[in-house]
């Protein structure tokens, strides 16, 4: 730790990180723009700088956008990322009576205290799931990429998880385009030489996360107001004091959550908030819904604690704990960075090195929010007609300058229009960026998997503990999403009866 520390304070780093989160908060204020969007756009734009730079950019984007989202939803009510809507609740309830200024300073604080106690635990739990994550071969780390994308399209879709899991297929048929890593045999090139390097993770997800929510958010002309004034900023320490355990229960709770992957920050934040108002002393439960301090710590903290928790399984196990964590993944691939349970031994010191970069970054998230307030208070009364064309040409310069080919932009608009055509049927993008980034992982290990079980038993394939354990685990995740999708749609089928 001490080596990584004495490497991220040099100049560059330190400006690097500060210009990831200013841009991070900045972005995730704006209406619309969320984290996954902000980490899709900005591989591409990473793709020139070395790793250590590229990684403390990100991370830094990353902490400073989650809780940037908080900023539009406590002054003009509309939740910068989805997982600001808790905030939003509470928040701009507080800012009609004068009181803005004193809730965006409790969600900086509460943000601040939900990165260090995610970090916290990403740093006590990582040795111990990297140790058990050794275990792992060629036909464990085939079910674990299965298990990521099935609990992902499970949690995404929640009435009908069929459609999550068919987007994370959806991703793992794009990325098995091109030749195969095993025989160098062509797969769906359809005779085009351009397809045989495959189709970029960085185009595909920049058109799912980038075109997609512009395509989708274009066509509306609700203008936000903007507030005269957002009074004081700085919240008074006997505050900060009354919802600690409030706060550190909220950021245990968002912590565990983002370990899981496919849930995200929005699952945190949801949960923590009804769990805080179960909690909450009477008094203060009736403040819940009409503008509640406590409410709004439960929820900052969780989602900012979340981070931490997504980096568990990115790290220790290769499998991004949420869409953003997923755009995370792609820039570490990009740079030629193998996470998963060998990163201690291909990548020596790497993952002390990320632990400092999220800690320096969450202390300069703490001290940008304050300043960066105001201006983010004019800057997302952009009407949207404006802003969201600005954000185009960053999309098609994302995309070409990964391998500067023209044909990485075709892919992105590609994927930006049939990303607008899923969203607008309902279909959620996250679990496709998962199956577009694992399935490479899940490929390589099956084929390796039956060559090496060629002529073996079934017994001695089963006798792999911890893959039938996965297995039957994979099973179970199907068999759940299927009962609950026919529960609810009986629910939703029912008569419902009426009285005279």
């Amino acid at each position: 730790m001490l080596d990584a520390f004495s490497q991220l304070f040099s100049p560059l780093l330190l400006s690097m990180t500060l210009a990831g989160v200013c841009l991070g908060i900045i972005w995730g204020a704006l209406p619309g723009l969320s984290t996954t969007m902000a980490m899709g756009l900005l591989i591409g734009l990473s793709a020139g700088l070395s790793q250590d730079v590229s990684i403390c950019f990100m991370l830094g984007v990353y902490t400073g956008s989650v809780f940037g989202g908080a900023i539009s939803a406590v002054l003009i009510n509309i939740p910068g990322t989805p997982d600001a809507v808790p905030t939003m609740i509470e928040g701009h309830q507080l800012a009609q009576r004068g009181q803005g200024g004193q809730a965006l300073g409790m969600a900086i604080a509460a943000s601040f205290i939900g990165g260090g106690i995610g970090i916290v635990l990403l740093i006590a739990f990582i040795p111990l799931i990297l140790t058990f994550a050794l275990n792992f071969r060629s036909w464990e780390m085939f079910w674990l990429a299965v298990v990521g994308i099935m609990v992902a399209g499970s949690m995404a879709s929640g009435s009908m998880p069929l459609k999550g899991w068919i987007a994370g297929w959806l991703g793992i048929l794009v990325a098995l385009v091109g030749l195969d890593s095993i025989h160098a045999v062509p797969r769906f090139t359809f005779g085009s030489f351009a397809l045989y390097d495959g189709v970029s993770y960085v185009a595909v997800l920049i058109g799912l996360f980038g075109l997609a929510e512009i395509l989708r958010t274009l066509p509306s002309k609700n203008a936000p107001t903007i507030p005269s004034a957002v009074g004081r900023i700085v919240p008074p320490l006997g505050l900060l004091r009354r919802f600690t355990p409030s706060a550190i229960r909220s950021g245990i709770l968002g912590t565990l959550i983002g370990a899981i992957p496919g849930a995200g920050a929005n699952v945190a934040s949801f949960l923590a908030y009804d769990i805080g108002r179960r909690r909450a002393k009477p008094d203060e439960k009736a403040k819940w819904g009409r503008g509640s301090y406590e409410a709004l710590v439960c929820a900052e903290t969780a989602n900012n604690a979340n981070i931490g928790g997504s980096m568990l399984p990115t790290l220790a196990l290769g499998i991004p704990g949420n869409a953003a964590a997923a755009a995370l993944l792609a820039a570490l691939t990009l740079k030629n960075v193998n996470v998963g349970p060998t990163i201690e031994i291909d990548q020596p010191g790497l993952i002390y090195f990320i632990y400092g970069a999220l800690i320096i970054a969450n202390f300069m998230m703490y001290a940008a929010a304050f300043a960066l307030i105001a201006p983010c208070v004019k800057l997302f009364s952009l009407p949207r007609g404006i802003l969201m064309p600005l954000i185009i040409p960053v999309c098609v310069i994302g995309a070409y300058s990964v391998k500067l080919s023209m044909f990485d932009v075709w892919v992105m608009f590609g994927a930006g229009v049939a990303g607008w055509v899923l969203i607008a049927f309902r279909f959620p993008v996250a679990p496709i960026v998962l199956g577009v980034i694992l399935a490479p992982l899940a490929d390589e290990n099956l084929r390796r998997s039956l060559l090496v079980f060629e002529d073996k038993s079934l017994g001695l394939v089963l006798s792999q503990w911890i893959g039938t354990i996965l297995m039957v685990f994979v099973l179970f995740v199907v068999v759940e999403g299927i009962l609950r999708g026919l529960r609810n749609s009986r629910a939703k089928n029912a008569p419902v009866a009426v009285t005279k």
